[in-house]
């Protein structure tokens, strides 16, 4: 966890801002009898550094809302660090009575605003994802491929779990898209599973592009530090996008956002709503921005926030 944590800061000086969250671990993480102690742990983790670097972006993932830990974690955790975190990650959730009830520990922590990221890990909750994504406490939805794969009782090959086979079985590949599209639907973030062959750059670098550009992901889990840049690389535009998409916000904000022309198309407020995402996007990769972009996030990050609607 230590190192993780020291990586985020050594790229966030690198690239400018902080381009990826650390989640410290207290469902996997924690040792059998020593929930109590990890939860102790993380929370005073998540404390000192917060402290030491403000702009370090740490969440938490807890114990599953009916394992004996889950009122604990979130009591302990929410309760003294719920200001420092960006989220609490609550895994295997399978319905939205599952997100009240995380929702309500939270608010018996005195976290009342800590968002939720949730994890759908099986296929009734995959059924459900669009009730899920609409609760207004989740933020984003994260798919638990290994546990969905196994949940269907060997009738997934075990190849499901690989980086073809998650791209290729047909129930995989459409929990993958019911997943994005719910959030979508909702405005909140899809995060793509984890990749295991951690050794594999290649295949890392491509499953992440295939994640972002054919299935609407615009977030990924990694497991190993090596993963983080590929992903990075993979979810980030392109300098040539960048470019444009500059150009275009830069041209409409000198009109007023009424509609433009640029390089002989028509542009107006939903093409605008589109490469300004887009240039958010570069911002939170750590893409090099042209000088009056940047300069939107370093003068008043708050007004960034354009109102395209």
């Amino acid at each position: 966890m230590r190192k993780s944590l020291q990586l985020q800061a050594d790229m966030t000086q690198e690239f400018g801002t902080c381009v990826f969250d650390v989640t410290l671990d207290c469902e996997d993480g924690a040792p059998v009898g020593g929930e109590a102690e990890h939860a102790a742990l993380v929370t005073e983790l998540a404390l000192a550094t917060k402290a030491a670097r403000a702009d370090a972006r740490i969440a938490v993932r807890v114990h599953p809302v009916d394992h004996p830990s889950f009122e604990a974690d979130i009591s302990h955790i929410a309760g003294r660090a719920g200001h420092v975190l960006t989220h609490i990650m609550v895994p295997k959730v399978e319905s939205v009575a599952d997100v009240n009830r995380a929702e309500a520990a939270l608010i018996a922590a005195g976290a009342k605003h800590l968002p939720v990221h949730v994890l759908i890990e099986s296929p009734a909750a995959v059924h459900r994802a669009f009730d899920i994504a609409a609760h207004p406490r989740v933020q984003s939805i994260s798919f638990g491929l290994m546990d969905f794969v196994s949940a269907h009782a060997g009738a997934i090959p075990a190849e499901g779990m690989g980086i073809q086979g998650q791209f290729t079985h047909p129930l995989v590949l459409r929990a993958k898209l019911e997943i994005a599209s719910a959030c979508h639907a909702h405005g909140k973030v899809p995060s793509h599973c984890v990749v295991t062959e951690f050794k594999n750059t290649d295949a890392i670098r491509s499953a992440a592009q295939k994640a972002a550009r054919e299935l609407g992901y615009t977030r990924m889990w990694s497991i190993h530090p090596d993963q983080i840049r590929p992903i990075l690389e993979a979810m980030a535009p392109s300098e040539a996008q960048i470019d444009q998409a500059s150009q275009i916000i830069l041209a409409a904000q000198a009109a007023s956002w009424a509609p433009i022309s640029h390089a002989g198309q028509l542009h107006d407020r939903a093409s605008y709503r589109f490469f300004w995402q887009l240039i958010e996007r570069a911002h939170q990769t750590g893409r090099h921005l042209p000088a009056p972009m940047q300069a939107l996030f370093d003068v008043a990050p708050a007004s960034v926030e354009i109102s395209l609607s």
